[in-house]
């Protein structure tokens, strides 16, 4: 794919997957029929219903609108086979969460990928609050398998910011003895804390402290879903580093923790707007409409980079075509995504001549090198895979990428709407 003249359009993203993923999983909690419109297409959402399926959660429907019945707390049903998560790691944490309280041995693995994720992060606190859960590589990889017992909340103090962390203890909290008390380094995505509210469970939060008061969901909520800020986030770059675009996206989820993207354009120059904002669920949903900018490199550190984690390789990219330096640091954590996003963007964007290094925490991108054509690897990534192409509608010349069909993961109609706009 090469320099496309102009972007103009709408665009209406797939279902938020994160707000997708805790839809089907909350409300199978919960007792009777929930209705949720516009559910992702992707194939990490479809892995957790398939394996909520497994689990005797009767869930119908079809293009992107889905029905769930709830079995309620006590309703779940040992698996005939081993659960899979496919590439999903929010699958897998979030699902680690509901198993260890159900009174049945289950096993769970993914892609190999997924299996060389860090799992040990959630083993800790489940055991703590009384699972027997075991993985691979001293209890460090899955696959995991975990035999469900009576578990007892905990206070529990993060080392990482990690929303899906945070989520598979609040899930297993739902069903523990007594109080759930988590104590975050830095504030995570809310989407679990919102839903859980919304379902009618008392849980608070004070600064950086959520505590969770468990009781049985009183009744399934309907959710319509809002549009992946993550996904619209490609056009939001898209639309300002293009020499001639206006570009509007439509129905978004800017939920304050994951809306990052936006604060950083803004800061970097972008010429952004916000309007239309209302709320789906608990949810802040806006359009946002972006033209051509001229951008500043700019410094993202601390608490900015939880809300804009599976951002940074666009970010990195809209420094390459912003003036002066970017730099992004404490970004650690992309080290154990779906590929070491770290140096696999460095690795990558290097190829297509932008001026970047790599940190250990991070990376610094010089600007005003332009983007050249070249050949890339998308390493099965699908984040990096969609960067490199919207890096292709600014490049000197062609770039080809391989295994580009990653995107399907969470935009599989991503490639369709980029040669819609660009048309």
């Amino acid at each position: 794919m090469t320099n496309r003249k102009c972007l103009r359009g709408d665009i209406t993203t797939p279902g938020d997957k994160s707000i997708s993923h805790r839809a089907l999983i909350l409300n199978s909690i919960a007792k009777g029929k929930a209705r949720i419109e516009n559910l992702s297409s992707g194939e990490d959402v479809r892995s957790t219903m398939s394996c909520l399926q497994a689990l005797s959660v009767k869930i119908t429907g079809e293009g992107g609108t889905y029905t769930v019945g709830g079995v309620g707390p006590g309703g779940f049903r040992s698996p005939d086979d081993v659960l899979n998560a496919g590439n999903s790691g929010t699958t897998m944490r979030l699902l680690s969460g509901l198993l260890a309280a159900q009174p049945f041995f289950s096993v769970i693995t993914g892609d190999g990928s997924l299996r060389s994720r860090p799992m040990d992060r959630i083993i800790s606190p489940l055991r703590h609050m009384g699972a027997d859960i075991w993985g691979r590589k001293n209890d460090s990889l899955a696959p995991l398998a975990i035999k469900g017992r009576h578990l007892k909340g905990i206070t529990y103090k993060m080392p990482v910011a990690s929303a899906q962390v945070k989520s598979a203890i609040l899930i297993a909290g739902l069903f523990a003895e007594g109080k759930t008390t988590i104590i975050e380094p830095s504030v995570s995505r809310d989407h679990t804390e919102r839903m859980i509210g919304a379902l009618g469970i008392r849980v608070t939060r004070d600064d950086r402290t959520i505590e969770l008061t468990p009781s049985a969901p009183k009744s399934p909520i309907d959710v319509v879903v809002p549009g992946d800020i993550s996904s619209a986030a490609f056009w939001l770059v898209a639309g300002a580093v293009h020499p001639d675009a206006k570009l509007r996206i439509l129905g978004v989820g800017i939920n304050p923790t994951r809306a990052g993207i936006i604060d950083v354009l803004q800061e970097m120059g972008a010429k952004m707007k916000v309007d239309r904002v209302t709320k789906e669920g608990g949810e802040p949903v806006a359009d946002v409409s972006i033209e051509t900018s001229q951008l500043m490199g700019i410094r993202i550190r601390g608490n900015m980079i939880p809300r804009l984690i599976d951002e940074i390789p666009l970010v990195a990219l809209a420094g390459a075509c912003a003036s002066g330096t970017t730099v992004i640091r404490g970004a650690q954590e992309l080290r154990v995504k779906e590929s070491d996003r770290i140096r696999t963007t460095v690795t990558e964007l290097s190829k297509i001549g932008v001026d970047i290094e790599e940190l250990s925490d991070g990376m610094v991108i010089h600007g005003g090198a332009g983007i050249k054509g070249g050949e890339c690897q998308s390493y099965d990534d699908h984040r990096l895979a969609m960067t490199l192409g919207i890096a292709s509608l600014v490049s000197q010349g062609d770039i080809v990428i391989h295994e580009a069909e990653a995107v399907s993961v969470s935009y599989p109609g991503f490639w369709e709407e980029l040669e819609r706009v660009s048309a």
